[in-house]
């Protein structure tokens, strides 16, 4: 299969503080992949460094072959669309307002938008379920509220690559599975996800696919290769009193994955 997004032996570092060290990763076409590490390892990192956000000090992020670093931000923003983790929106936008701004990578100077942008807003909130919100002001809504609304502006985008960084944080169980089930119901119709994730139970119910990030590199694999407690141990940190719980998530990674997407 076709790889859509690839980075290439990357080097990546804040100052004098590295991140990536000749680090690959790709994704393709219809893949969920849930992006996992200790804080600090980079995972936001990887995501800014896909949706062309950053650039490299060394190697290639390509995207469907094409050097990110030489396409537009137009080009990019057409083809993938990055969820932040916190939205500060200053004024009082209303949701219909926000999600108008997912069209423009779409507009030409000095134009409004056509009926094909207005098509492409209504079925973005009626993907996430937010259509009902539409006049509502963003800073006004519950956190699970927002972070459908993120994703509808990004939706409205029409990209192929979805990436989220942490878009179940600071949600409560019953949001969070919402937002878990609703990546599930997008991939399903098409859309590739990329989406750091910090719950390792989550990761093995809504995620076939894991990139785990340590020592300034990017392990990729299936859930049950990576899910493993002497994987886990060194990659976040622990020592040997936290295996008890490693080794459940361990037992998380040989189930059966079982959330079902919103009808």
């Amino acid at each position: 299969m076709k790889t859509l997004l690839e980075l290439r032996d990357v080097t990546f570092s804040y100052g004098t503080e590295g991140i990536f060290q000749q680090a690959g990763f790709t994704v393709k076409p219809g893949e969920r992949i849930a992006v996992i590490g200790r804080n600090g390892s980079g995972k936001t990192t990887l995501l800014r460094l896909a949706a062309g956000l950053l650039t490299t000090r060394q190697g290639r992020v390509l995207l469907d072959g094409y050097a990110v670093n030489e396409m537009s931000r137009r080009s990019i923003a057409q083809v993938i669309a990055f969820v932040p983790q916190q939205l500060f929106v200053p004024f009082d936008f209303t949701v219909d307002q926000l999600v108008s701004q997912g069209r423009t990578p779409y507009l030409r100077a000095l134009r409004n938008l056509s009926t094909a942008d207005y098509a492409a807003i209504n079925e973005a909130m009626s993907r996430t379920q937010i259509t009902h919100l539409r006049h509502r002001i963003f800073n006004q809504l519950s956190g699970g509220e927002q972070q459908r609304v993120k994703i509808a502006i990004a939706l409205a985008q029409q990209p192929r690559l979805l990436l989220l960084d942490e878009p179940t944080q600071h949600l409560d169980i019953g949001r969070q599975a919402e937002i878990l089930e609703l990546l599930l119901k997008l991939n399903l119709e098409g859309v590739t996800i990329v989406a750091a994730i910090h719950d390792l139970y989550a990761v093995q119910q809504t995620f076939p696919a894991v990139a785990l990030l340590h020592d300034r590199t990017i392990a990729q694999g299936t859930a049950s290769e990576l899910l493993r407690p002497e994987l886990l141990a060194p990659a976040f940190g622990l020592n040997g009193r936290a295996l008890p719980i490693l080794r459940r998530a361990d037992h998380f990674a040989t189930e059966e994955a079982h959330i079902e997407p919103v009808r």
